[in-house]
């Protein structure tokens, strides 16, 4: 039972790149290598999602139209409006930025990878699960720019600058549309060869981490964020990540859908995409604390792996149970 709660190999490299960035950060002329690097992994990642994301999936998870509209409404809707309606509450928990932070990481898409492995493990829906999560992926590289932009310009930051939007449609859409259309020729390759797509997608995170928190760190990032801060941020995410898994399992309860299709509304309607986030947030906070921004997003990634994992098994058993067995059958495994 505790293994299930300990960080995994990720996390543990994420918590050694923000080490290795307190202690070393790089600055000047290692900074903007780094920050080369950086777009290029980055525009890696999405064009070797672009390559491996099944069409055919897509268009058979595409007829159940009210499942997509639930699970973009709990990531663009529900979310922005429980981080400002929260706000007065939890925001004394944390600082200014952090909070900040937080508001952007309720604008962010739905993870892909992650939402469609839990909805596996439980035995929901898998091809509506990966409709939605990569439809909101794609939604995402406009909406969040837009609410970010909304966001910033009630902080008296001014608005959304066209070059940030384009930016983002540069970085994230372009690579991934060359990615469909080159998987006629690369997207068997692709799918025999998962792990490269898990390096380049790991990397391109650490390396943006690594970059952001170098700058945060020379600009004073530990002396403004003390442990009680921290541990303010922790109860913050775990408040943003318990509500949202409330209410998406019993309003895809209210709203009549049946426990396939409520699996996968919990598991991709709750989630948020580090993946995206990381270098959404590089573009659209250009001149802001990006390590301030980045934070609550990385800690909200490992809360939500665990909370999740530990609830997939639990609709699965569950499942399992209610399952009618039959003569001969209680060897069988169930299929995922």
């Amino acid at each position: 039972m505790l293994r299930r709660f300990l960080p995994d190999r990720f996390t543990c490299a994420l918590l050694c790149t923000v080490l290795l960035a307190s202690v070393l950060p790089c600055r000047g002329a290692a900074a903007q290598v780094f920050g080369v690097l950086t777009d290029v992994a980055i525009a890696l990642l999405f064009f070797l999602h672009g390559a491996k994301l099944s069409r055919t999936a897509v268009v058979a998870g595409l007829t159940n139209w009210r499942l997509h509209l639930t699970v973009l409404a709990s990531t663009f809707v529900l979310f922005p409006l429980l981080g400002f309606l929260l706000r007065p509450v939890l925001s004394p928990l944390v600082t200014p930025d952090l909070y900040m932070g937080v508001l952007f990481l309720c604008m962010l898409p739905s993870t892909v990878q992650s939402s469609i492995a839990f909805t596996s493990i439980a035995r929901g829906n898998v091809s509506a699960a990966v409709c939605s999560a990569s439809a909101s992926s794609l939604l995402g590289i406009f909406i969040t720019p837009l609410l970010v932009g909304a966001l910033l310009e009630s902080h008296g930051h001014g608005g959304m600058s066209w070059d940030a939007v384009g930016g983002i449609v540069l970085q994230l859409l372009v690579p991934f549309v060359a990615g469909q259309v080159a998987q006629r020729w690369i997207g068997g390759w692709v799918q025999k060869h998962k792990p490269l797509v898990g390096v380049v997608d790991q990397g391109s995170i650490l390396l943006v981490v690594y970059t952001a928190f170098s700058a945060a760190v020379l600009e004073g990032l530990w002396k403004q964020t003390p442990l009680p801060v921290l541990g303010g941020l922790l109860i913050v995410n775990a408040v943003l990540l318990t509500l949202a898994l409330l209410l998406t399992t019993y309003g895809s309860r209210a709203l009549g859908f049946c426990k396939d299709d409520e699996i996968t509304i919990v598991f991709c309607g709750s989630k948020k995409s580090l993946a995206s986030g990381v270098p959404m947030a590089k573009v659209l906070f250009a001149g802001h604390p990006l390590g301030m921004i980045v934070l609550p997003i990385m800690l909200f990634h490992q809360i939500q792996l665990m909370t999740c994992a530990v609830l997939a098994r639990r609709y699965a058993r569950r499942l399992d149970a209610a399952a009618p067995s039959m003569p001969g059958e209680a060897d069988v495994a169930p299929a995922n």
